[in-house]
């Protein structure tokens, strides 16, 4: 029931930046690497040379294919290399693509509260469909189906982080069967835990999506000059169908393919691809150890880095309450080890090299993390935890929603959140006092520009108003800024003159993740340290002034 055509189907697809454009990656050569009665493995790639520099991406890549005996599914992978001598280029986004059938699959599902009656591509038409500000958002007005009429469709409302990419697909009712992307680990999904990518939306389109700029912008896109050799193995994914019997209710599916998805976790590192360029576990290492914070003003003694995410640059697990953590089943190589912990700012690099040989089993010592701090904290707004989450996000405008985040944990996944800043603060800023106000309450996720009319925006002056009973004499205090996302914006920073005219510090422009536009409370993380003498503060009121200095678009901002 996967629809066949030259432009749908199941696809591989790169997209690089020097000539902007998309490429379906299509095999020039076939061959069975392995038949037996057990699995079958098959391969299609094709091999680049200069003939065909400027029409095809200069990459040799490898498709393959594997199904095994009694696997209700079958798993795909592919290899990518780029020799050195040849091109450079930038790999913006490499996926496989699976577009099914639109009038059998209608019901999407990619996790417990977010899985829905989807509406139909058709939808989306002119006609039935009117184009919103920024251009995946659709509003429906005439929709075949009703009861979509008033909805917002966005396929950026359905990303989801690595760390929870795990499951998502779709269900047809009659016959009832389910078609669901499992992905095992996130190992070879590049750029963290916490880099959000596509799932499933109206197409019925799901994606297995191995590499994107979404939510990062070009700062973490991968760029390769002519001598930058590199070879990658991105996946196996399992593509798993299911089915119920007439009369049994097909959401069961769901359930089951949740089922399924522990089972192919468990399974990781497969055994069964046939590529050597695919690491088997025997070939493979393993880190443990303990990770504390050690933060002499909160806590005389070390405290265990609970939740800490860990990584050899790939993403580990998080750490247990009591800090331990285990890294299995790593590529032979070096690395440094990072971590951040949720609730301290800031994050933790081990500069010195770890070797990772097969079968290796290094039990680090205990790790000791000291977030940046010189003094004691005098006051903090939010939760250092690379997130926006925790401040205040409006209702949604009743006229631009989407019925599935109405009353929904995500609910700033609602479309055009940032245009609530303009009608809360009509004519003066954002002003948050500490010590009386409430960040949940009174602290805007989203640093953004305010409309003007309908062409016009500005830039926007939020302000800080404390308290200080004293002021010492000698010494730097501290502002540190944690950003949790930036689209093209400058972060400027005064302090009791709003009108001097160089500010204490300036971001530069910084930012192109779109996280704002995209309905996201992160992208980047950013974190700045600002020094402030003494001499510019006083005993009583003080005033931080956070100026968003851009403020030609909707889209420029910040998150802190």
């Amino acid at each position: 029931m996967i629809k066949e055509t030259e432009d749908t189907g199941m696809l591989f697809e790169v997209e690089k930046e020097v000539e902007e454009q998309q490429e379906h990656l299509k095999g020039t050569t076939y061959k069975v690497i392995s038949e037996t009665d057990d699995q079958i493995e098959l391969s299609f790639s094709r091999t680049w040379d200069f003939s065909l520099h400027g029409k095809l991406c200069p990459l040799n890549i490898e498709k393959r294919f594997v199904m095994l005996r009694g696997s209700s599914g079958f798993y795909s992978y592919a290899i990518y290399e780029h020799m050195e001598g040849w091109p450079g280029f930038n790999l913006d986004q490499t996926r496989i693509a699976f577009k099914l059938r639109k009038d059998k699959f209608h019901y999407m599902g990619m996790a417990d509260n977010r899985q829905r009656y989807m509406p139909l591509p058709d939808d989306r038409l002119p006609g039935r469909g009117q184009p919103l500000a920024y251009p995946e958002a659709v509003l429906l007005v005439n929709p075949i189906e009703p009861d979509f009429k008033g909805n917002v469709d966005d396929k950026y409302q359905y990303s989801c982080e690595n760390k929870d990419l795990k499951v998502h697909g779709w269900i047809c009712m009659d016959p009832p069967l389910g078609f669901w992307q499992i992905t095992p680990s996130n190992e070879f999904l590049l750029r963290g835990p916490l880099k959000q990518n596509f799932t499933s939306h109206v197409g019925p389109t799901a994606l297995a999506m191995f590499l994107s700029a979404h939510y990062a912008g070009e700062d973490l896109v991968p760029k390769f000059g002519e001598r930058d050799p590199w070879k990658k193995v991105f996946g196996p994914v399992f593509l798993y169908l299911n089915s119920v019997f007439e009369g049994e209710d097909p959401l069961i599916l769901w359930e089951d393919a949740k089922e399924q998805m522990l089972i192919e976790v468990e399974s990781w590192p497969y055994s069964f691809p046939a590529s050597e360029d695919f690491p088997s576990s025997s070939q493979q290492g393993n880190v443990s150890g303990r990770l504390f914070v050690q933060d002499r003003y909160i806590e005389g003694d070390k405290i265990p880095a609970a939740g800490a995410y860990i990584g050899l640059a790939p993403p580990g697990g998080a750490a247990d309450e009591q800090g331990y953590y285990i890294i299995s089943d790593i590529c032979a190589g070096d690395y440094n080890l990072y971590a951040f912990v949720p609730g301290f700012i800031g994050d933790y690099i081990r500069d010195a090299k770890i070797t990772i040989t097969s079968r290796c089993n290094i039990e680090m010592n205990d790790l000791v993390f000291e977030p940046p701090r010189n003094d004691p904290t005098l006051w903090e707004i939010g939760i250092p935890d690379h997130s926006a989450q925790e401040f205040y996000i409006p209702d949604p405008n009743p006229k631009y929603i989407n019925k599935l985040f109405v009353g929904h944990p995500d609910r700033f996944r609602q479309y055009g959140l940032r245009e609530k800043y303009t009608e809360l603060y009509p004519n003066g800023d954002l002003v948050f006092t500490v010590g009386e106000s409430d960040y949940t309450k009174d602290w805007f996720f989203a640093h953004v520009t305010r409309k003007k009319d309908e062409k016009t925006y500005q830039s926007t002056t939020w302000q800080i108003k404390f308290k200080l009973e004293s002021v010492s004499q000698n010494g730097i205090y501290t502002l540190r800024l944690a950003l949790a996302s930036a689209a093209q914006a400058e972060l400027q920073v005064r302090l009791n003159d709003a009108s001097m005219s160089s500010p204490l510090f300036t971001s530069g422009l910084i930012g192109k993740d779109n996280a704002i536009a995209r309905h996201g409370t992160h992208g980047l993380y950013w974190l700045f340290s600002v020094d402030i003498k003494c001499n510019l503060l006083v005993e009583g009121e003080n005033t931080i002034y956070l100026t968003q200095a851009t403020g030609t678009t909707p889209f420029q901002g910040i998150m802190y």
